[in-house]
């Protein structure tokens, strides 16, 4: 990232987002601006309830905003079709969850060759094998899912978030499922995967070590985003 001509790779303009409850209508985002450089890490904190993973869905396009815009590389992408939304998905964000979403019939091997497969690499096996083993899993590869630690569960949806080189990376709450050890070689493992491959991270987080991490952090509370403070935290 270039301090003297920066890239904006993520931006949001007065985003919000409304949802219905009975007869009211909740306030989610009230009008969220932010910007995001490429190859920057960003972590989002705020309070359960505080709309962290709506936002994190809406810069992922699988959710609507009501009002406002997010853009992709200066594309705004409320305005794309679903399949437009899906290519662009599969082309320029990766994803980790909370609960991992490995697919439980596919081997962990499986599991990180089918983003490989979809984007058209020349070499898939190979390039998952390679993955494995950046993340310490190259013997487990064979293995199931349900046959694996929730760390191992872990790295191996790293390994496949990383597989297509996303230059956005989205990680929702990515420890945690996890205790504090495996979560802290889990985010040591997500540091270095994203610095080799100068992908954006983009994290939403309760924990405040994981937060400390990032080249800065945000407060999204009463759906509004704050620049964090020493007081905050």
């Amino acid at each position: 990232m270039s301090d003297t001509n920066p890239v904006t790779r993520l931006e949001t303009r007065g985003l919000r987002r409304e949802l219905r409850s009975g007869e009211r209508m909740l306030v989610i985002l009230d009008g969220v601006d932010m910007s995001i450089e490429a190859g920057e890490c960003v972590a989002i904190r705020g309070p359960s309830g505080s709309g962290k993973s709506t936002l994190l869905g809406l810069l992922a396009g699988l959710d609507r905003p009501t009002a406002g815009s997010v853009l992709i590389d200066g594309t705004a992408i409320e305005t794309l079709s679903e399949d437009e939304l899906a290519l662009l998905r599969r082309r320029k964000i990766g994803f980790v969850f909370q609960s991992f979403h490995l697919l439980p019939n596919l081997t962990a091997e499986e599991n990180v060759l089918l983003p490989l497969q979809l984007c058209g690499h020349p070499d898939p096996r190979e390039r998952a094998s390679e993955l494995l083993a950046e993340v310490g899993l190259d013997q487990r590869g064979h293995h199931y899912p349900t046959q694996l630690s929730g760390g191992e569960q872990q790295r191996v949806a790293l390994a496949r978030a990383f597989a297509p080189a996303p230059p956005i990376l989205l990680a929702d709450e990515p420890t945690g499922n996890l205790d504090r050890r495996t979560g802290h070689q889990v985010l040591e493992l997500l540091d270095r995967l994203r610095r080799g491959s100068d992908s954006t991270l983009v994290l939403v987080t309760h924990d405040e070590s994981v937060s400390e991490r990032a080249d800065r952090s945000l407060l999204l509370n009463d759906g509004r985003l704050e620049v964090m403070t020493s007081q905050d935290t």
